[in-house]
């Protein structure tokens, strides 16, 4: 009962911090005013968000083909955030002379007035068809120095994607990269869930695009490239970044070492919550990938702080997984004790396989 209360409070924060703001601003100009018939991607800051996806143009030709519009730039973080086994398809846009611009190697890049950030959501092999279905696009959008979530629902005709910031289930049968079929109860969140998330405080944030995760090589239709390059070529990133960046590895790439493989991964899927001013900031762990190198940040030999069942003695029980809290929230799905708490509603099977191996590795054993 005091879990959904607070999830009614965080819901009642959200929406009122989030709307108020849109009715209160004064008109802006907008960025490319457009026609009906226009080709170039539209983005009117007085308007947005817009009722349904295609207004924007972001893309080109069908919509569900996902096909970036002239300036509309994909990208993909070294690990993904694990979303229920959904893929997903990443795109950034700015206006005509925009640019951001580096913060850090581990801090969100600063994005210029007017940004979008595009991730679409779908699953591949879908039943009884085995088709594609894109469930929903997010964007995260800057207007006066704030961040604001959009969010579309495609409909069952994969033609059009509507905004909806109430939240939803969808129940999507498909078959894995693997070839297990999977029931999911995919979960679009609603504008409460974005901003516990994505928050510092109660201000609205990105959280994958910093330098850590995009520095590395991504097949463009034009050729290879290191992400960060593409970006300074598209006029999207001041040039002048350290070429020294501290950077992620890909979670599941078995040629890396397993500490750093277990570091992204926790960076990506936790840190964003257990950080200073976040959701869990109360929490002792911070698994920021540039504070996970401290093996008390990870929780190993770190008594919890509410201990579930007396079994679990530390959050990270160096060489004991079953005595380990945090593998056991991970392989939890009830939302009472799963972490992470929002974003996925049923087992990273591989992930968790890699943090056992992780906590199995640990030599010694906690006092």
């Amino acid at each position: 009962m005091t879990q959904r209360l607070t999830i009614l409070l965080f819901s009642a924060l959200a929406l009122t911090g989030c709307r108020k703001d849109t009715l209160e601003e004064e008109p802006q100009a907008p960025i490319d005013p457009g026609t009906p018939s226009g080709t170039g991607v539209r983005f009117e800051p007085a308007q947005v968000p817009y009722p349904v996806l295609s207004t924007y143009r972001f893309f080109t030709g069908g919509l569900k083909d996902q096909t970036p519009n002239s300036g509309v730039l994909p990208y993909e973080p070294i690990t993904a955030l694990f979303s229920d086994y959904a893929h997903k398809f990443r795109f950034v846009w700015m206006p005509a002379g925009a640019k951001a611009s580096y913060a850090g190697d581990h801090d969100v890049l600063d994005f210029p007035e007017s940004s979008v950030l595009i991730k679409t959501f779908y699953y591949d092999n879908v039943l009884p068809d085995q088709d594609r279905r894109i469930i929903e696009t997010r964007l995260l959008f800057k207007r006066s120095g704030s961040w604001y979530f959009a969010d579309y629902v495609w409909n069952e005709d994969q033609t059009e994607a509507y905004l909806d910031m109430n939240g939803s289930i969808t129940p999507v049968t498909f078959v894995d990269d693997g070839g297990t079929q999977r029931t999911v109860q995919y979960r679009i969140p609603s504008a409460a869930e974005c901003q516990t998330c994505h928050k510092i405080q109660f201000d609205p944030i990105p959280i994958g695009p910093k330098p850590q995760n995009l520095n590395s090589n991504y097949s463009y239709a034009d050729g290879v490239k290191n992400q960060l390059e593409k970006w300074v070529e598209m006029g999207y990133l001041q040039p002048g970044y350290p070429s020294n960046i501290m950077t992620t590895v890909k979670w599941d790439d078995a040629t890396q070492p397993l500490d750093l493989r277990v570091r992204s991964y926790l960076d990506m899927n936790c840190a964003h919550c257990h950080a200073d001013q976040r959701h869990c900031n109360y929490r002792p762990m911070r698994f920021a990938f540039n504070e996970s190198d401290d093996l008390v940040n990870l929780g190993v030999c770190v008594e919890p702080d509410d201990p579930v069942a007396p079994q679990y003695t530390q959050i990270v029980a160096r060489g004991n997984p079953n005595r380990s809290m945090m593998h056991y929230r991970l392989s939890e799905t009830d939302e009472t004790v799963r972490m992470p708490l929002l974003g996925r509603t049923v087992v990273h099977e591989e992930g968790l396989e890699l943090v056992r191996e992780w906590i199995e590795s640990l030599p010694g054993t906690c006092p």
